[in-house]
């Protein structure tokens, strides 16, 4: 790295946090500039659909203090969104009208919820979770809400369908496919978290046919659903996220359903990378280019592209894994599913724990774990290190499976 090279980052998630903290370890903190949207420090973002909007008093679990950036050299523009961005200058232009001028751009803007394009902006009962201002608003009204409809059964609407519950709040999920977590996970696990949620009281449709909505000034007041109409006290539209790629489009950059990088995580711009939710990177086993929502995939991104920035080489890449919890539910995934292949089912400690262990060929590939998290550790550990243990072998309880590790 130049030693006057100057590093922007545009977005305060994990992704882009956890780059400021892999340069300030290398000693370059004093050369970043971290741009976020939100007045907040950079906060964790997986409390705001469980324990966050169960308390009332539960404050945002900050990424690192206020003394941390300070400390570090890392210089934060809290509350003041990136809107231009010239790369032929190499300026970045915030909604301050500050500009800000670069050597190295970092674009870590994450994801947006997806909206409905034919109903009101803002519908007073009608909430969406992606911020702490989101989070904030849901669990006000949360409080106040008899019941709760979510719009959508992937991971956050069954994480926040799971909180309601327990707060004692009637909850209906209505999902449009004809299973959960359709793109996530396998439909043997998504059997399980369909039963699991009905077990607990929430009414869960699948293949729901939702039509009109009407609303009452700023309200939301009724769902046509199946052909009924279906009261609505709060909604929570669940329906997935697009990636935040419109100052990189406006400026020029390659994207498809996120901002196109190479597995040094640089874009078609060479002064430009890309990191975290927003970005599509090649996956080295398959060849495809993926985009992945995950915790750890901002992290892994990050680690790489902290490398490209100190001029080291670029890493191998990590193995993808993800987790959801849903109540009494905790989910744990590691590798991506294969298209074909044999999956192979072990039971876990408890009678509500399991593993599903899938196979392309004769080499473990993917688990998914339910319930059951020191088996998913020592699988994810199997998966990380290459080894493949027969199907009969993994999936017989009475095998330890830190055998195959040794």
């Amino acid at each position: 790295m130049n030693p006057a090279e100057q590093i922007v980052i545009v977005g305060g998630g994990h992704a882009g946090v956890q780059l400021c903290a892999a340069l300030a370890a290398a000693g370059q903190g004093a050369r970043v500039q971290l741009v976020c949207e939100e007045p907040e420090l950079p906060y964790q973002r997986p409390p705001l659909s469980k324990s966050f909007l169960k308390n009332p008093d539960e404050a945002l679990q900050l990424h690192r203090p206020e003394a941390w950036f300070a400390e570090a050299g890392v210089t934060v523009h809290r509350g003041d969104a990136a809107v231009a961005l010239d790369l032929a200058r190499h300026e970045l232009r915030l909604r301050s009208g500050r500009t800000l001028g670069f050597d190295r751009l970092v674009l870590a803007t994450g994801c947006r919820g997806r909206r409905l394009p034919d109903w009101p902006e803002a519908p007073a009962n009608v909430a969406v979770l992606r911020s702490a201002h989101d989070a904030q608003g849901l669990r006000e009204r949360l409080a106040a809400a008899p019941s709760l409809t979510v719009l959508g059964g992937g991971f956050i609407g069954l994480e926040v369908a799971a909180t309601a519950r327990a707060l004692g709040k009637a909850v209906t999920v209505l999902e449009t496919a004809p299973r959960l977590l359709m793109r996530a996970v396998s439909a043997e696990l998504a059997a399980h978290v369909l039963q699991v949620h009905r077990d607990s009281g929430i009414d869960l449709r699948l293949g729901a046919r939702v039509g009109a909505a009407r609303f009452d000034g700023d309200r939301l007041r009724e769902l046509e659903v199946d052909g009924i109409c279906l009261p609505v006290d709060l909604l929570l539209l669940a329906i997935g996220a697009v990636p935040d790629q419109a100052l990189a489009q406006a400026a020029g950059l390659a994207c498809d359903d996120g901002i196109v990088v190479d597995a040094a995580m640089r874009t078609s711009d060479p002064a430009v990378l890309a990191i975290g939710d927003c970005a599509r990177v090649v996956d080295a086993a398959s060849g495809q280019r993926l985009r992945l929502e995950s915790v750890q995939n901002a992290a892994e991104h990050a680690r790489v592209a902290a490398t490209t920035l100190l001029g080291a080489p670029t890493p191998a890449p990590a193995l993808p894994w993800f987790w959801s919890d849903q109540g009494s539910l905790r989910l744990q995934m590691a590798g991506l599913l294969p298209a074909e292949g044999t999956r192979h089912r072990r039971p876990g400690p408890t009678p509500a724990g399991f593993s599903i262990l899938h196979y392309a060929g004769d080499r473990l590939v993917s688990v998914e774990s339910a319930n059951a998290p020191m088996d998913h550790l020592m699988l994810r550990k199997l998966l990380e290190a290459g080894r493949s243990p027969t199907p009969a072998s993994a999936c017989d309880p009475q095998v330890p499976l830190k055998q195959w590790l040794a």
